[in-house]
């Protein structure tokens, strides 16, 4: 597994807890991008990675379809 080179962004309030319960299930980030597209939202691995280390923002649609993906409540993305 790599190690962020970078700090934490500060773009978006979700990407540092998506990233966290990603790895809390075992989903490697390449097959979770995989689930992102399949359900339709056009995501590459770099906008994806940007996401996580929060140095982009996410769209509603993008959290709605990662919280659903993750199987968590919506809110749980922010906390």
């Amino acid at each position: 597994m790599k190690t962020r080179k970078l700090d934490i962004g500060n773009k978006n309030m979700v990407g540092q807890n998506i990233e966290r319960m990603r790895k809390e299930r075992g989903i490697k980030q390449k097959d979770f991008i995989a689930r992102i597209q399949t359900a339709g939202i056009d995501m590459n691995p770099t906008s994806y990675s940007k996401l996580e280390g929060q140095f982009r923002r996410a769209t509603d649609r993008e959290i709605f379809v990662i919280a659903r993906l993750l199987n968590v409540d919506i809110n749980d993305l922010f906390e």
